[in-house]
């Protein structure tokens, strides 16, 4: 069964080129060019991942992500202007899992799309037992849910990677690099802030719960998730 990407983009000709290469590289394609139409588009329609560019007609594409992000997880890839980290940001913020700028390589993003999709499918197969704890945190990978307290903290499919290595290694600093590479599949770059708006939103989801401070930074070396946190 191939993979089904959802490219959302207003350039037709970049569409028609990334569909033809990832058509060889296996994956399934359907565009849309008008924001507007691609998220009322999500609502009655399942992709295995959306490519989105932040510049459309219609309806901008942070506004599609802000919506799309009200009921659906599926992973999405921003398409950014080359040098716009506010947009980068502010669309981690909201919910993209990664991002690429534009003009970008179609390997890259074949790549980048089979680094997510990988994290998202095989995670429960990386992990020696399907149920992970630290304190009142609670990963299972046969379902992909990630509880505080048992309710359940509504995490993005790369939030809860992020999440997922921290508690798996609760008490231990883990860097940066470590969290790019199981988390996103990637290798960290210079100046990507990936991670950290990954875990600043993570951070705010257990807040929300009454998780405070859990996931502590680790000046120069990266993030730890606190065992044993005491019950509050």
């Amino acid at each position: 069964m191939s993979t089904s990407i959802l490219i959302i983009d207003d350039d037709k000709e970049l569409c028609a080129l990334l569909s033809d290469f990832l058509a060889l590289e296996g994956f399934e394609t359907q565009a849309i060019h008008d924001g507007a139409e691609a998220a009322a588009y999500c609502r009655s329609h399942r992709h295995d991942a959306i490519v989105l560019d932040i510049m459309l007609p219609g309806l901008q594409g942070l506004d599609v992500l802000r919506q799309v992000r009200q009921f659906s997880t599926t992973p999405i890839l921003m398409l950014t202007a080359r040098g716009e980290d506010t947009d980068r940001i502010l669309g981690l913020e909201l919910g993209a899992d990664d991002y690429l700028p534009k003009p970008c390589n179609p390997r890259e993003l074949a790549a980048r799309l089979r680094a997510i999709l990988r994290r998202g499918n095989l995670a429960s197969e990386e992990m020696t037992a399907p149920v992970t704890e630290a304190g009142k945190t609670t990963i299972n990978t046969a379902d992909r849910s990630a509880l505080f307290g048992g309710v359940d903290l509504q995490l993005t499919s790369t939030e809860f990677n992020v999440l997922q290595v921290l508690v798996t290694n609760a008490g231990k600093v883990v860097s940066k690099d470590a969290l790019c590479q199981n988390a996103l599949g990637r290798t960290l770059t210079a100046y990507d802030r990936s991670i950290d708006v990954h875990i600043s939103k993570i951070r705010k989801k257990l807040a929300a719960l009454g998780g405070d401070n859990l996931i502590v930074s680790v000046r120069g070396s990266g993030y730890q998730f606190k065992a044993g946190a005491p019950e509050k």
